[in-house]
This record gives structure tokens, C-alpha cells and sequence, in this order.
């Protein structure tokens, strides 16, 4: 298939929508056996909360280099690659015996490993899906989600029934495999190019300079910032609330901490992707206005989570939350790529998810701390819901204040 046909995008998408459900469903593998390894290992909550600080840090600080990587060479290669490093890697997080080792294994290797793909990912899709920018990513979003839920149960059961390693060595094992078929069946467009001629010269620092001066890039990588610090520790710990509040095994645990969320973020993350695409050909505005709103009314939902004793009014709280977190996923890449130029987006994307990374790596260990000192992760849920909702409400005032301007720059 030439990377010229009209329907090539599609199976662009597809490839590499199985690609982020390995990578999503990856990084859920630990949360959904944490426990396990707390206890085979002797272990504090502290301690391996600290082993996903570390993952998220170093993942931070290796982004930026993923996307210099992504604007200067094959975005093929360069997310095949990256898959192939971050699974073996996984598998060998199976291995490990203590701290140390799974420091090296989960947090330096498959972190490190996982910095190069998000870039050269989303700038690869966002070169083939001009005018179904939105949808395509959306559609692409909901793979996060399959992968987490999947994951979170089968991690969980895995772990439950043959041991927390092999719930590291199948999920490497898959992304693997994944990573030999795109290395058949993917392919590149031909490089992006300045106003000038030849092939544009990206610096390391390009995609710092332009995110942190353009005020609407710059939003949405504040708002990217609260919005993986609330994923983050949410993600880290929930699981682990299941069990220690409502008695639930690894495998239950794992599902339902997943399941609610991310069924109705599927669900949410499709509508969301039409409405942006339809709304933004009136206003380019509305596609961060639509981001703005859906923090704002999930993080209506966060509060309750703690205090709730009914497991189906709790369920029905993640499902609330994960609807509406929904619309601000579906649109971060297209607000970023509406305000920066094509051919920093690999750069840009890696300056955003620098930064969100850096301070979300801090949530599971803060939520730790609190956990600790009140005995239960209660009362850090109302603190999730603050950030998310003074996150929403500066996105509605950038939407109306700069958005417009910034994507008058880009496209004149």
C-alpha cells in the first residue's frame, strides 16, 4: 500500500492505534500488580509509589530528545523502534527482585524507551489526517483507554494466578511482536519543510521556545500538566483503593478501577472528536473550549469518590469522570497542532509532555504520603477535582483571549 492512497491514513491509524494500547496498556501492567510486588518484595506504599515517580521523571527528561528525534528522522522508525525497546524491557521488569532492579528495568528502561514514541507518534498521524485531524485522533485516543481497561483486568488476573512477573513478560512479549508488523507495514510521508527550501533544521530546543511563547500552547500544556497529575496519581493508586476499601481481589480491582472510566471515555473521546472537527471549522476557538469544559465537569465528579460507600454510585463517579475527561483528551494534540508549525509538531508535543510529565510524576508519591498519613486515599480526591477545575476555567480564558490570534499566525 503507497503512503499516498486515500485510504492508507486509516491503516496508519490502525497500526498505530494498537501500537498506544500496548503502550497505555504497558504502563497500567504495574499499577494493577502494585500490590503484589509491594508485598513479594516487602515493600512500602512509599517506596514503589516512588518506582512510578521515577518513571515519569525520567520519561520527562528523555521526551525532549524523542522529539528532536521525531522531526529529524523516520517517524516510522523511530516509534517502531521505540516499541521494540520499551516491550523487551518490559519483559525484563519480570526479572526483578528488588527495588533497585525494578528502577532499572520499569522506570530508566521502560520509560526511557517510551519517551520516543509519543512525539513521532501523534506528528506521524497528524501528517497523514489534515482535515480529519480531530477524528482521527480521537479514534486513536480511545485505544488508551481499551489498553488500560485491558490491561487492568488481565495484569490483574495474570497476576492473581501465575505471579506479577508474567503479567510483565506477556505484555512485552505483545509489543514485541507489534513492533516487527510495523516495521512491514508502516511508512513515512516525506519530511516537512520550512518557508525556505529543503528539509527544516529542528534544534532540541525549538519546541520549548515555540510552546512557551505562544499563549495558547502554552495552555494547553498547562492544562496537559494538571490533567496528568490527576491521570497519574488516579491511575497509581485507584486500583489499590478497591482492594484495601471494598475488598476486592488484583484481577477485580484492576477491571473495575479501568472499566467504568474508559467505556465512557470511549464513548465521550469519539463524540468529542466530531463536535472539535465541526466546531472548529466555525472557531478554532471551541476546540479548547470544549477542552476547558470537560475538565471542569469531571473534576465535578472527583470529590465523591472518596466518601462514597456504594460500589455503583463509585462506579458511576469514574464513569462520569472518565466521559468528560474525554473531551479535553480529544483535543490536545489538535489545539497544540493548530497553533505551532508542522514541521516542530514532534518537538512541541515533546515540550508539552516534558512538562506535564515532570509534575505529574510527583502524584503518586504526594498521594502516597497522604495516604499514609491519613491512613486512606479519601481525602486526596478532593484535591484532584480543585486542580482539574482551576485547569478548565483558564482554558475558557485563554479560548477567548488568544486562541484565535495564535492560529492566525499559523495558518495566514
Amino acid at each position: 500500500m503507497k503512503a499516498s492512497s486515500k485510504y492508507y491514513k486509516w491503516e496508519v491509524l490502525g497500526l498505530l492505534w494498537v501500537a498506544y494500547l500496548l503502550n497505555q496498556g504497558d504502563r497500567q501492567v504495574f499499577s494493577s500488580v502494585l500490590p503484589l510486588i509491594r508485598d513479594s518484595l516487602s515493600l512500602t506504599d512509599t517506596s514503589v509509589s516512588l518506582i512510578a515517580v521515577f518513571f515519569n521523571l525520567f520519561y520527562a527528561l528523555m521526551v525532549p530528545i524523542g522529539g528532536w528525534v521525531g522531526d529529524r528522522f523516520s517517524r516510522k522508525w523511530v516509534t517502531t523502534l521505540s516499541i521494540l525497546f520499551w516491550s523487551i524491557a518490559t519483559m525484563f521488569t519480570g526479572l526483578a527482585n528488588g527495588f533497585l532492579l525494578l528502577v532499572l528495568t520499569r522506570s530508566v528502561a521502560t520509560g526511557g524507551g517510551e519517551a520516543f514514541f509519543g512525539p513521532a507518534n501523534y506528528s506521524l498521524l497528524g501528517q497523514y489526517h489534515t482535515g480529519t485531524r480531530a477524528r482521527a485522533m480521537s479514534i486513536h485516543q480511545t485505544s488508551y483507554y481499551v489498553g488500560v481497561i485491558l490491561a487492568g483486568w488481565l495484569a490483574g488476573y495474570i497476576g492473581d494466578h501465575l505471579g506479577w512477573q508474567y503479567a510483565f513478560y506477556i505484555f512485552g512479549g505483545a509489543g514485541v511482536i507489534w513492533a516487527l508488523v510495523m516495521a512491514v507495514r508502516l511508512k513515512d510521508l516525506p519530511r516537512p519543510t520550512t518557508s525556505g527550501s529543503g528539509s527544516a533544521k529542528v534544534s532540541i530546543w525549538d519546541g520549548f521556545k515555540t510552546v512557551f511563547t505562544t499563549p495558547t500552547a502554552l495552555m494547553v500544556t498547562i492544562g496537559f500538566c494538571g490533567f496528568i497529575f490527576v491521570i497519574t496519581g488516579y491511575m497509581t493508586w485507584v486500583p489499590t483503593f478497591l482492594q484495601e476499601n471494598f475488598g476486592q481481589t488484583g484481577a477485580q480491582a484492576g477491571l473495575h478501577s479501568m472499566l467504568w472510566t474508559y467505556a465512557a471515555a470511549f464513548a465521550g473521546v469519539l463524540l468529542a472528536g466530531v463536535l472539535s472537527d465541526k466546531w472548529a471549522a466555525r472557531s478554532p476557538r471551541l476546540r479548547m473550549v470544549i477542552q476547558g469544559a470537560g475538565l471542569i465537569l469531571g473534576a465535578a465528579f472527583l470529590p465523591f469518590m472518596g466518601s462514597v460507600r456504594s460500589i455503583w454510585v463509585l462506579y458511576l463517579c469514574f464513569a462520569g469522570w472518565g466521559f468528560f475527561r474525554a473531551f479535553f483528551d480529544a483535543n490536545i494534540y489538535a489545539a497544540l497542532y493548530d497553533v505551532t508549525p508542522e514541521h516542530l509538531h514532534a518537538s512541541c508535543s515533546s515540550a508539552m509532555i516534558m512538562t506535564g510529565f515532570a509534575v505529574g510524576a510527583t502524584a503518586p508519591y504526594i498521594l502516597a504520603i497522604i495516604k499514609e498519613a491519613t491512613g486512606s486515599l479519601n481525602a486526596t480526591f478532593p484535591i484532584l477535582g480543585a486542580i482539574w477545575l482551576i485547569c478548565g476555567l483558564a482554558c475558557l480564558w485563554v479560548s477567548h483571549a488568544h486562541y484565535n490570534n495564535d492560529y492566525s499566525k499559523i495558518y495566514k
